[in-house]
């Protein structure tokens, strides 16, 4: 992981504010670079004092592999969603589930609800006060033990290696 100086307290954010910068103008001029570079700077050192501390990342290449799995999780889960949709509405077992949570760190607890709310038929409803119990809704639910368990297995496992939690 880049160390971070204080000049620039969140690397990985100034790059994505540069390369976000040069794709909403479409063009890579000299003009757009050093304006990029001046935002990925800026922001984030003006912003900095408002932002938690993050976890370190243990094992980058996993947090990659993990954002490529949840992108695939995102395709399949659309094809899924639109065909329970199309059907019958009867045939749609809504249902909250309270999930049992193993991470304790409020980053990573973030990320497993973003991650559960980015997958089309689940959202992240409420975490509660005790980060103990992470409450999400699905749009059809068969079997809460087997909702659990893939999501304890396919997200939350992962994001522990990551870490390291």
């Amino acid at each position: 992981m880049i160390a971070p100086r204080p000049w620039l307290p969140h690397p990985f954010l100034s790059l994505l504010l540069l390369v976000l910068w040069l794709l909403l103008f479409n063009t890579v001029t000299l003009a757009h670079v050093l304006f990029g570079l001046l935002l990925g700077i800026l922001v984030p050192l003006f912003t900095s004092r408002f932002w938690p501390g993050s976890p370190r990342v243990r094992r980058p290449l996993r947090l990659a592999r993990y954002g490529l799995m949840v992108l695939g999780d995102i395709l399949v889960a659309n094809a899924q969603v639109a065909w329970l949709i199309l059907g019958p509405v009867k045939k749609l077992r809504p249902a909250f589930v309270q999930y049992p949570l193993e991470l304790r760190e409020d980053f990573s607890i973030t990320l497993l609800a973003s991650t559960v709310s980015l997958t089309p038929g689940t959202v992240s409803a409420d975490v509660s006060p005790d980060r103990r119990i992470l409450l999400i809704h699905s749009l059809d639910v068969a079997d809460e033990a087997a909702l659990i368990a893939h999501i304890k297995q396919r997200y939350e496992t992962p994001l522990k290696e990551i870490f390291e939690c």
